[in-house]
């Protein structure tokens, strides 16, 4: 990411943060149009907590694997029934195109019913989108080796019962479909004739089904302030429900959140992904990177069958600045690695990542932020922009 650019939107961002105020103030004396009410209701929010409500917000970017790219994100947050006793449940999503005629959807959701008896948990990507391939392993080149293009949709969801207090218990189901697969930009040191192929270079279409143990006390999903979370996992892929793969899946997540204050949280998580029993596509490996968890990494840039890593952060949620009680911040780090045995695994050779961020109280009665986080690796940098914690 060159660092003019990163400089540009940190700037920008912290602009929007200092004059957000104003604006609102402003919009609240001349409330004409559909667009000056709008932001009036953004940023001078004064709907009740029960109440659901709806954002939408215009995104800009680069990223030299797609060149300029423009987006939207919705999003939209509500209480089932109106009651506040109930958790509160959300839908967020993020549509984007490239000028290279990239495109792509991303939803994700936590949606939990009356007295909570039920709980959604989901993920939907739909991409047709080029992704970096740096190879197989924790020790692979720094720069990517080639570039995959491929229409990628990756489907899942959670369907959980309350049998306890906390404690949820339901089906898990995956699916995901790799096609149109085309490998190219190859390293100038490898040719297209002595590339080494990973498996399911050729794309492949899987459906993983199993069981899913959650216990969950928070009760909200975009900003936890104390409770504790706890995921444990199993997905079957096989040939039974139409898979093209055998093997299987051990996912298991677990969060820690703890008050410090009234504003301020300390949080943590620890997360362990395991693939054994079969060949498992190169899409479908675990990877470290993105907007989570090992943030600064790129998506994708180590993968293997297995995977742990582990973060801590600290939310000042918000400042105490005096002039708005709005704007927060907060630090991490997060270690990890990726692995095919475990005697590969050294303390020395740890993937690390470290960064900051800035916040923006969005919805007040419903404490939610819109999150700006930079972080750095020893690969370089990234940063990344959304509504919600990273977990």
């Amino acid at each position: 990411m060159p660092k003019k650019y990163v400089t540009l939107s940190i700037s920008i961002f912290i602009a929007l943060f200092t004059t957000l105020e104003v604006v609102g103030q402003n919009t609240e004396k001349k409330k004409k149009g559909f667009i000056p009410r709008y932001i009036n209701s953004i940023i001078n929010d004064t709907v009740a907590q029960k109440k659901s409500q709806f954002f939408i917000y215009p995104i800009a970017g680069y990223r030299p694997e797609t060149g300029v790219e423009f987006g939207v994100c919705p999003l939209y947050v509500y209480y089932a029934k109106e009651d506040v006793e109930n958790r509160l449940s959300e839908i967020n999503a993020y549509a984007f195109f490239t000028l290279n005629g990239q495109y792509g959807l991303r939803l994700n959701h936590a949606l939990y019913s009356d007295q909570d008896k039920w709980f959604f948990l989901g993920d939907l990507d739909f991409e047709q989108f080029p992704l970096k391939y740096y190879g197989i392993g924790n020790d692979v080149p720094k720069d990517n080796i080639a570039l995959v293009n491929a229409t990628q949709i990756r489907i899942k969801e959670r369907v959980l019962r309350r049998v306890l207090d906390n404690f949820y218990i339901g089906l898990e189901t995956d699916f995901r479909s790799l096609t149109n697969v085309t490998f190219e930009d190859f390293d100038e040191d490898i040719s297209e004739e002595n590339f080494d192929y990973p498996f399911g270079a050729d794309g492949s279409t899987n459906f993983g089904l199993g069981l899913g143990l959650v216990y969950d006390e928070r009760h909200n999903v975009l900003n936890t302030r104390d409770a504790f979370f706890s995921e444990f996992a199993y997905l079957n892929y096989n040939p039974f429900w139409s898979s093209e793969v055998e093997y299987q899946l051990i996912t298991t997540d677990n969060r820690f959140f703890k008050k410090i204050n009234e504003r301020d949280v300390f949080a943590a998580q620890v997360l362990g992904e395991f693939n054994f029993g079969g060949d498992v596509p190169f899409n479908q490996l675990s990877y470290m990177g993105g907007s989570n968890i090992m943030r600064g990494y790129f998506k994708g840039r180590f993968r293997d069958r297995n995977q742990i890593a582990t973060q801590i952060e600290y939310r000042f949620l918000p400042l105490k600045l005096g002039f708005t009680d709005r704007i927060g911040a907060t630090v991490f780090t997060s270690v990890g690695e990726v692995f095919d045995d475990w005697n590969e695994i050294e303390m020395k050779n740890l993937k690390w990542a470290a960064g900051a961020g800035a916040r923006f109280l969005l919805f007040q009665q419903k404490d939610i932020f819109l999150r700006f986080d930079y972080a750095f690796t020893r690969d370089g940098s990234n940063f990344y922009i959304s509504i919600g914690e990273a977990f």
